[in-house]
């Protein structure tokens, strides 16, 4: 259900197709939605390779940890609509992710937190995107941010947030 396209050698020393594969069923299984049904792209690159998508894209020329393209507009970011699960043999494309190394390696170096604790954060993230999610604004900051802790904490793993003052995912 991820596929994913490794442009960078350096990811080559990380589980990332299970990483990706375990964050996105979770985020979909924990909003109800069955993981077969759904199919997203992961594209692990270089913070070179990112700052290229993300002035592309955004105007930003600089690099980011993850940038994510829905396949289509999920509705309203505080009350997204609820994507339709295509049969297993053709499933609904969710959208695009996009990793940056160099960032993603120092962001989890900096927060003392093992890397694969952090892709997990950041796939966790990204698919909310994908299926409508967002943090412009306060309020629906809050639903993402409680929405990924009680993802993670179902993986296993501590709660972003709370232990690191002032980390946010662009």
């Amino acid at each position: 259900m991820v596929d994913v396209i490794v442009e960078d050698a350096r990811w080559e020393a990380v589980a990332l197709e299970t990483l990706a594969e375990t964050a996105v069923r979770a985020t979909l299984r924990h909003l109800g939605l069955a993981p077969a049904g759904f199919e997203v792209a992961l594209m692990a690159g270089s913070d070179a390779r990112i700052a290229e998508l993300n002035a592309e894209f955004r105007d930003k020329p600089a690099p980011t940890n993850v940038l994510s393209w829905p396949a289509r507009d999920m509705g309203a970011p505080e009350a997204p609509d609820t994507p339709v699960p295509g049969p297993a043999d053709d499933p609904e494309p969710l959208g695009d992710i996009a990793l940056a190394w160099d960032t993603c390696a120092a962001e989890a170096r900096a927060a003392g937190r093992p890397l694969a604790d952090h892709l997990t954060h950041l796939v966790v993230h990204a698919t909310l995107h994908l299926l409508g999610y967002d943090h412009a604004e306060d309020t629906q900051a809050a639903v993402m941010e409680s929405l990924e802790v009680a993802i993670l904490a179902q993986l296993g793993l501590p709660d972003p947030y709370g232990d690191v003052a002032g980390e946010r995912i662009a």
